[in-house]
């Protein structure tokens, strides 16, 4: 399997050659889309996607971790973390298609 990273650009180029919409106007559309997303999730903290998964903000407590680099123990502060939950249809069809061909 081939890893790829897809990109801003990657995203915009699809939306390019599916819709037929100007390279303007479809880097436009998607920073709208991210846009919206970002947020709603910033508001609602969940944003849901049927058929493809939900985000939502998690909240992370005070901790201590390791530098491990030197081993030193340092105060690791509260913060939120974004994550994603994929639908159980998404990871149905990545598995289909991981393993069809085995």
């Amino acid at each position: 399997m081939i890893k790829q990273t897809i990109t801003r650009a990657k995203l915009s180029d699809a939306i390019y050659q599916e819709i037929g919409l100007s390279r303007k106007d479809s880097a436009d559309l998607l920073d709208l889309v991210l846009h919206e997303i970002l947020t709603v999730l910033m508001q609602e903290s969940v944003v849901k996607i049927p058929s493809f998964g939900n985000f939502l903000i998690h909240y992370k407590n005070k901790r201590l971790g390791r530098n491990p680099k030197t081993g030193k123990e340092v105060s690791i502060l509260h913060h939120n973390v974004i994550v994603f939950r994929p639908s159980k249809l998404l990871k149905k069809y990545i598995n289909d298609q991981l393993y069809s061909d085995r």
